[in-house]
């Protein structure tokens, strides 16, 4: 449902479980109680179940931009909580690279001059701070700018979201 806004909470370093479609609404919820997480979602028919309302998020919007502002405007997230500090595909914290698993990077990305890289040891992909990189950060820094309050009454996502 809201895989993509998922994906920019990990790059944000937020701890996110993505679900594929297809789980039934009970187990998610149960799994999000079981974890202490919230359950950020687009359906409705996940409020109607007991005890929901500690755990559900329920976003109305459409599209990354709105979501994003939507889901900012209810919890307090930090866009810059700990950014590209977990593996995009699979949630795992990253390490530093090893000098093995520096000899996967691209050419231009080995050597004295290369920027910083990291390893998976969830799915073993190797990240490095190309400008992708730069560019996620630019949109996670304007996302922070617009949409951070200082309201601390609202409740914190670093707990670890389920989208």
């Amino acid at each position: 449902m809201l895989q993509r806004l998922g994906r920019w909470l990990r790059a944000a370093g937020h701890d996110t479980l993505i679900e594929s479609d297809g789980r039934d609404d009970y187990s998610l919820l149960k799994q999000a109680q079981e974890e202490q997480r919230l359950l950020i979602t687009r359906d409705r028919g996940l409020k109607k179940f007991r005890h929901a309302d500690g755990n559900v998020v329920l976003l109305e919007c459409k599209g990354l931009e709105d979501c994003v502002a939507d889901l900012s405007h209810q919890l307090d997230i930090n866009w810059l909580y700990k950014p590209f500090s977990r593996c995009m595909v699979c949630n795992t914290p990253l390490t530093d690279t090893s000098e093995a698993q520096k000899q996967r990077l691209p050419e231009d990305q080995k050597g004295e001059q290369a920027g910083e890289s990291y390893y998976c040891p969830g799915c073993e992909k190797v990240y490095w701070s190309g400008s992708h990189v730069r560019h996620m950060r630019d949109r996670l820094t304007d996302w922070q700018q617009r949409y951070a309050t200082s309201t601390q009454s609202r409740p914190s996502a670093d707990g670890g979201p389920v989208v």
